[in-house]
């Protein structure tokens, strides 16, 4: 009786704050709600799993976390179930319990049919240890370096993740992406029961590995691997010689996706192999796609006078490889070799990870190749102006003002052509608030 009455307290405090912030339009008060209540009542996340009828789904990796929520949580909404969301992207713990308070009625009840929350790579082993949920399902996307001054190597998260899931329930579900060795490393020992996605398609490899490759050393032995074919960074068909240990069997490696880039395309496997496993239909899965919208700040778009602002969000040397890649296929259909508009925008706040040093293991000589116009910004403009001239750009903008340096990208374009924006995630978040005049 004491608990309910603490979460009843905490939910009014979390309801009340949370509408204050919307009101004086200083963000949705998706992180301090959570951090009282876990100052006054720690095991308050062991109190709500069992207001969860179906299931509680986790989404965690390096890359596209937001964006597989997104389409799980907009498949389950259109086939009726009730769900709730993490959707502002306070992936941490006190993001996750503020998300639960805000959606529990006056009365500390939470009606749920399921959870979704994605995760941040650290916190995954924290949140694990206080779920027993039956129906828990765990998604492990990939990893890749981010933010080195926070969490180190990705050898490093990966032992975690490892030693966390040795103590989740035996009947929990891992879903995991076959292709990064370092997750299906975890999913071979894991002893509970795993299912993969992955792709199979040879027309997809690169022709040569990318500069940003992170994990191609044997996971299990430490020999370096074998590839048969590499889809992006350390992605693809893999095996080692020393251990023999090798890339498992996919349950999933082919779907319609409802976004473009191949790094949707794994988000995409992802989230429709959890919904198979969650008894959806083919039926239900495909209508609910056509439901789905970007989250905000991937592949998001705006229009002004006519002109479109395509907002990519790149927070390290794989995300933005990828999606200077993904641009440059969609210009080629649209135009050409004309070549396109960008404006890259690099923060080193709390969000972004303060060793900006990433930036100079992206192929920035790709971006160079097929732009016409070169515009850096954000904190550290100049680190990235000093990045594009080593990649051959002889002409390009620093602009460390980011509304002086939109206003100068629009200027620069005519209705009907886009500018492309690479942000990382303060940077993202600036952007929006300028295209908009709201904060997240």
């Amino acid at each position: 009786m004491a608990n309910k009455i603490k979460v009843i307290c905490l939910v009014f405090i979390g309801k009340i704050f949370s509408r204050l912030s919307r009101l004086f339009n200083l963000g949705n008060g998706s992180t301090w709600p959570g951090q009282i209540a876990l100052l006054i009542f720690p095991e308050i996340l062991t109190y709500y799993e069992s207001h969860i009828k179906k299931g509680i789904i986790l989404v965690a990796g390096t890359n596209g976390k937001t964006t597989t929520s997104q389409m799980l949580s907009t498949v389950l909404n259109n086939s009726h179930f009730c769900v709730i969301h993490n959707s502002s992207g306070a992936n941490l713990l006190n993001g996750i319990i503020s998300c639960l308070l805000i959606n529990s009625d006056f009365h500390g009840r939470l009606l749920a049919d399921y959870a979704i929350f994605e995760v941040d790579e650290a916190t995954l082993p924290q949140i694990l240890h206080y779920l027993t949920h039956k129906n828990l399902s765990i998604i492990l996307l990939n990893l890749f370096r981010d933010q080195l001054d926070r969490y180190g190597e990705v050898d490093n998260i990966a032992r975690k993740w490892t030693e966390a899931i040795r103590n989740i329930p035996k009947e929990a579900k891992l879903i995991i992406n076959a292709d990064d060795p370092q997750t299906a490393h975890i999913g071979i020992h894991a002893a509970r029961l795993v299912y993969y996605f992955g792709l199979e398609d040879k027309n997809l490899y690169l022709k040569s590995k990318e500069h940003a490759a992170d994990s191609i050393y044997c996971p299990n032995c430490g020999e370096k691997l074998i590839y048969h074919g590499v889809y992006y960074s350390h992605l693809g068909v893999w095996e080692c010689a020393g251990c023999k240990e090798t890339r498992p069997k996919t349950h999933l490696n082919n779907w319609p996706q409802p976004i473009t880039g191949l790094y949707n395309l794994y988000n995409t496997l992802a989230s429709v192999l959890t919904l198979q496993i969650l008894k959806l239909s083919d039926f239900e899965i495909n209508t609910g796609f056509k439901k789905f919208h970007p989250a905000f700040g991937r592949q998001e778009v705006f229009e002004i006078d006519g002109k479109r602002i395509i907002i990519l969000l790149t927070k390290n040397p794989v995300g933005m490889n990828v999606a200077i890649r993904s641009i440059i296929q969609e210009l080629k259909l649209t135009s050409g070799n004309k070549g396109g508009y960008f404006l890259l925008a690099l923060n080193d706040l709390t969000p972004d990870g303060r060793d900006v040093s990433w930036i100079w293991d992206v192929d920035l000589e790709e971006l160079v190749k097929n732009s016409i116009m070169l515009i850096c910004s954000g904190i550290r403009s100049y680190d990235l102006g000093v990045c594009i001239k080593y990649a051959g750009c002889k002409n390009f903008i620093v602009e460390t003002n980011l509304l002086n340096a939109i206003k100068k990208g629009l200027h620069s374009i005519s209705p009907g052509e886009s500018l492309y924006i690479l942000p990382t995630y303060s940077a993202m978040l600036e952007v929006r608030k300028i295209l908009t005049g709201k904060k997240i």
